[in-house]
């Protein structure tokens, strides 16, 4: 088996912060978004080979994070685009990998900003034991949210039917970005668009695959977060660190007041301040500041401030003048 890990996304909701960095590689606890991903494909002996497939833009950036990281099995795949509005889709950029890596036998497919609950082995016995199309599933218990979603509606573990975003939703199970492809499959990438179908939602491939055979959808408890918004990502923190705080050894905390699920990355600087829910990011220094439910980026500066719900980019420097 082969694994491809999605990471081709230029995540604009999450600008300043992620306008030059890959939100994968946004820390949660010790590790990044991605590392928790690749562990478990590390770890299962069924995968021989795992392929990152990202953008032109952010090559060089997994380039040194591949090469610095201790898993053996991802290599990089570049997709020939620098630019949102030059990305070829979901399904035309697995149809595209599987055609330049010469890819011919099982895949497995998962979004690198999921962070997933479930071990991706766990997924994967579900899917041998199906020999078919598989997705996994998960209830958000929501309609609104539902809404963003493709919905699936199950006969037992087989899917019956798909609502790709819909604007009234029948139900709150969504399909979420964890697929596996037996390798016969394959070529029904190049099938799909070949006949002008949607190129841009996993969904609609899905969808199309459950009208001509059968597909299943492997369910899951327990959590999921699909890291694309700040609240997502700090939502995220949350749940990773459970009402915990992660503070580095390097970071210099003086007279300060920890709340609940903070993360102060390295040499950051934080005196005479509240911090509640928010994440710090390396160098950054706040001083005489309340903040609350916010992103601070690198090397950033703020002074006499109190900030809620902010996303603050890297080298900035916000200060009241007192």
């Amino acid at each position: 088996m082969k694994a491809v890990v999605l990471a081709g996304g230029y995540a604009t909701r999450l600008w300043p912060i992620t306008k030059h960095r890959p939100k994968m590689f946004l820390p949660v606890g010790d590790q990044t978004v991605i590392d928790t991903i690749f562990e478990d494909l590390e770890a299962d002996d069924r995968v021989s080979e795992v392929f990152v497939s990202t953008n032109e833009r952010f090559a060089d950036s997994f380039e040194e994070y591949l090469a610095d990281s201790p898993f053996e099995k991802p290599t990089l795949s570049v997709e020939d685009t620098s630019a949102e509005d030059e990305k070829f889709g979901v399904v035309g950029a697995l149809e595209q990998l599987i055609d330049r890596e010469g890819v011919d036998e099982d895949l497995v497919v998962i979004a690198g900003d999921n962070l997933i609950s479930f071990d991706v082995a766990d997924f994967v016995d579900f899917f041998y034991e199906k020999d078919e199309p598989c997705l996994a599933a998960y209830d958000v218990k929501d309609r609104e949210r539902a809404k963003s979603y493709g919905l699936v509606e199950l006969d037992g573990d087989r899917v019956v039917n798909f609502q790709e975003k819909p604007d009234d939703p029948k139900s709150t199970l969504v399909s979420i970005a964890c697929y596996a492809f037996p390798a016969e499959d394959l070529p029904k990438f190049d099938e799909y668009l070949d006949g002008d179908n949607n190129p841009d939602e996993p969904g609609w491939f899905m969808q199309w695959l459950q009208q001509n055979g059968d597909v299943f959808a492997y369910t899951f408890d327990g959590a999921w977060f699909d890291i694309g918004t700040p609240q997502s990502y700090l939502d995220a923190v949350s749940w990773y660190l459970d009402g915990e705080n992660h503070v580095n050894e390097t970071a210099t905390l003086t007279n300060t007041e920890l709340g609940t699920n903070v993360h102060v990355m390295a040499e950051a600087v934080v005196e005479d301040s509240t911090l509640e829910s928010s994440v710090v990011f390396p160098g950054a220094v706040i001083r005489n500041a309340e903040v609350k439910n916010s992103i601070v980026d690198e090397e950033t500066h703020i002074e006499n401030l109190d900030l809620s719900n902010a996303l603050i980019g890297a080298h900035s420097k916000l200060t009241n003048g007192q």
